[in-house]
């Protein structure tokens, strides 16, 4: 279920950003890929996903990347199922709500650097619960108490990693700070000790802060700090990039959302056991992102899946069931295999059909044409590249060709996404954003308004026009531009 082309549109520039990395030696701080921000300083918050996806793409190619993707957040559920068990469910009902959470969940997989995201958090999750397994309620006394918080040690090297592999380790950090803080809202309500309490809430204090320092290791350092917060903010990347769009359940694509919604709603209010504060804030924290952001939908998936598992009956004549069918475990190790094999077979067939149609696919999103032709006939350097076309357009043709715009809406900034949507809706002044940028080539879909309008200028004139893409070439100089006279007063 996880495996996805490789056609992610950011893909292209990470795979030229890992690229850039391998050859120089070290992280870019400024931008090397655009015109219209050369030079400017850029959070390179994914360099280490980039390195790591250059290289299996140099190596493995497409395939690689597809299997890669799907392992790693194929791992990301079975932790999530692995927390489902420590909730008390049982093996079935744990598989089908995990199965159900990755439906859900869908619409964001791809071959991207926020899948590190997904199961490095799944991982915190696995790493916090199972260090307090025991305080939180569960009495097996099989479970050797000292030896769980010793598991706690592991998250601070987990979020070094994490942060040099994708900015949403701050979703790390609030996940911290939400389960210290649902912690002492339980003591505050009476429902657990704070004796009991107060070591826990002590280990995530300190994980909070041992997290927070570790943030300047980066090669970015202390600009880290604020990168969240300047996205979170930006209104130009919130109204330009589909995947920060609220989800709409008039599509398909997320009517599974919806129904872990209905799910997770009837399990609270039939709960045998009302939720811990360190669950219940969590949760509340997830909803709104997931709400807010259809990219968060993931993360909301590992906080309500849990605690749908933990509402679902619990079998309590399964071992008066195993002794009435002896016979029956000799075939359970033959089921198994035959059950493991099938799901191996069908992951490969899944894989050996997407690397197979990758090029079809590859062709069916992109200009390949269009670029190809770039690639044969050198054009002028300063490119307007359609905004999902920007980072396929900075993989085939840097460092010849320079973009306009491309998928980085944190490195342009919300002036510079609006002059770009201005230009490309035809909106007022559209001509003066081509003019002052000094653009000389635009790559755009023919169906939309500038082609239509370039097409129609005599200042313009296209040089490959296919059902795809539209290459139009500027047949004269850009204007110069003049300053305003000084302004003069008339008397008399």
């Amino acid at each position: 279920m996880t495996a996805r082309p490789a056609t992610d549109p950011d893909l292209w520039w990470h795979l030229r950003t890992g690229q850039w990395i391998v050859e120089t030696g070290h992280v870019p701080h400024s931008d090397p890929f655009s015109f219209t921000r050369a030079g400017h300083p850029w959070v390179s918050h994914e360099w280490l996903s980039e390195v790591a996806f250059y290289e299996l793409w140099k190596h493995a190619g497409a395939a690689g990347l597809i299997v890669f993707s799907a392992i790693i957040t194929t791992a990301g559920f079975m932790l999530l199922y692995l927390r489902c068990l420590l909730g008390g469910a049982e093996k079935h009902w744990a598989a089908a709500v995990t199965a159900f959470g990755a439906l859900a969940s869908a619409p964001s997989w791809g071959v991207r650097p926020q899948m590190f995201t997904f199961t490095l958090a799944s991982l915190l999750l696995w790493l916090l619960e199972s260090a307090n397994k025991l305080e939180s309620g569960n009495k097996n006394k099989n479970e050797n108490k000292e030896d769980r918080p010793r598991l706690l040690f592991w998250i601070p090297p987990l979020f070094l990693l994490w942060l040099n592999l994708h900015a949403g380790f701050a979703l790390g950090l609030a996940l911290l700070f939400a389960y210290g803080l649902g912690l002492i809202m339980e003591t505050a309500a009476g429902n657990t000790p704070w004796q009991q309490a107060r070591p826990i809430v002590l280990r995530v204090l300190l994980l909070l802060l041992a997290c927070l320092a570790l943030v300047p290791l980066s090669p970015s350092g202390a600009h880290l700090y604020r990168y969240p917060f300047d996205t979170l903010r930006s209104s130009g990347m919130r109204s330009f990039i589909g995947e920060w769009f609220s989800p709409d359940f008039h599509q398909w694509l997320y009517r599974p959302f919806l129904l872990l919604w209905l799910l997770l709603l009837t399990a609270l209010a039939t709960s045998r056991s009302r939720p811990r504060g360190r669950v219940i804030v969590p949760l509340l924290l997830l909803s709104v992102a997931a709400l807010d952001a259809v990219r968060h939908i993931p993360i909301f998936v590992l906080v309500a899946i849990p605690v749908i598992a933990a509402a679902l009956p619990v079998a309590r004549a399964s071992a008066a069931a195993s002794q009435r069918r002896p016979d029956s475990s000799r075939f359970r190790p033959l089921f198994n295999a035959a059950a493991v094999i099938l799901i191996a077979v069908f992951a490969l067939v899944k894989w050996v059909s997407l690397t197979g149609s990758q090029d079809a696919r590859e062709a069916e999103q992109y200009p390949q044409k269009a670029v190809a032709f770039l690639q044969a006939s050198p054009q002028p350097r300063r490119i307007f590249v359609y905004y999902d076309w920007g980072g396929y357009a900075i993989w085939k043709l840097y460092p010849e060709y320079r973009v306009f715009v491309d998928g980085r809406a944190d490195l342009y900034g919300d002036d510079l996404l609006r002059q770009f949507k201005t230009a490309l809706q035809l909106r007022t002044g559209w001509r003066d954003v081509l003019d002052h940028w000094k653009v000389e080539a635009v790559l755009v879909p023919p169906s939309c308004a500038l082609a239509q309008a370039l097409l129609l200028d005599p200042n313009w004139h296209a040089t490959f026009i296919d059902s795809k893409a539209v290459i139009l070439l500027r047949t004269h100089p850009a204007p110069v531009e003049r300053r305003a006279p000084s302004p003069v007063t008339v008397t008399g």
